[in-house]
Parts: structure tokens; C-alpha cells; sequence
């Protein structure tokens, strides 16, 4: 069974035992506009709960992607490197950016469920 949670900073992660899948929100993906690149961190970092782990440009902007719970790098989604639209296209499926072994699974409780995200992005209309 998978638990989702999100962050005020848009990301999203999903946990599966002691690993996590993170990327950015579908909000967020659609306030940046067409991504064009996608920076992503080495497998074997660590971070720490909100840490800058990645980066996404868009034609509009660049932002910065924070780890929303602390860990070590597993993997990283090499095809959003090579097809930057895959982050628009599907922002919470093929387009994740980082796997980690999280250092404290309970952490997630932490951030907030679906629909105290949904509520956030109603606020900011």
C-alpha cells in the first residue's frame, strides 16, 4: 500500500515502505508552463527534509524541487532528463524526477493528504 502526501512547495511523494517517489504537483507543472529542463540530483545523495535536490525550467521560469522528506537518492527518472514534457504531460506518474530510501517513514505524516492540497491550491486560486 502507498501513501501520498504533498507540500506548500508543490512537490508530491509516494511512499512505499521505506522508499519514496517525489516530484512536482500537477498545480505546479501547470504554473510553469512547457518544461524544457530538468536538473536532477546523483543517486547515493543524501538531503534532508526540504533541501534543494533538483531543478525544473520552463519557458516561463526556473524553480527550484525540495526533498519533502529526508533521504538517500535511490534513483532518478533519467527519461524527464531526455523529454523534459513528460513532467507536463503526466506530473504525478511518468514524469517523477527522484526515488529515496527515506531516514524516518512516519515523517510523511507530517505533510499534507490530498485534500489539504487540494484546499491550499483552491486558496491560491
Amino acid at each position: 500500500m502507498s501513501t501520498i502526501r504533498y507540500t506548500e512547495d508543490h512537490e508530491w511523494v509516494r511512499l512505499e515502505g521505506d522508499e519514496a517517489t517525489c516530484g512536482i504537483t500537477d498545480y505546479a507543472q501547470e504554473q510553469l508552463g512547457d518544461v524544457v529542463f530538468v536538473e536532477l540530483p546523483e543517486v547515493g545523495a543524501r538531503f534532508a527534509a526540504a533541501d534543494e535536490v533538483a531543478v525544473v525550467e520552463s519557458v516561463k521560469a526556473a524553480a527550484e524541487v525540495y526533498a519533502p522528506i529526508a533521504g538517500e537518492v535511490t534513483a532518478v527518472n533519467d527519461a524527464i532528463v531526455n523529454d523534459p514534457s513528460l513532467v507536463n504531460a503526466d506530473a504525478q506518474g511518468a514524469g517523477w524526477f527522484f526515488r529515496l530510501r527515506v531516514d524516518d517513514a512516519a515523517a510523511i505524516e507530517g505533510l499534507m493528504d490530498e485534500s489539504a492540497y487540494e484546499s491550499l491550491v483552491e486558496e491560491l486560486g
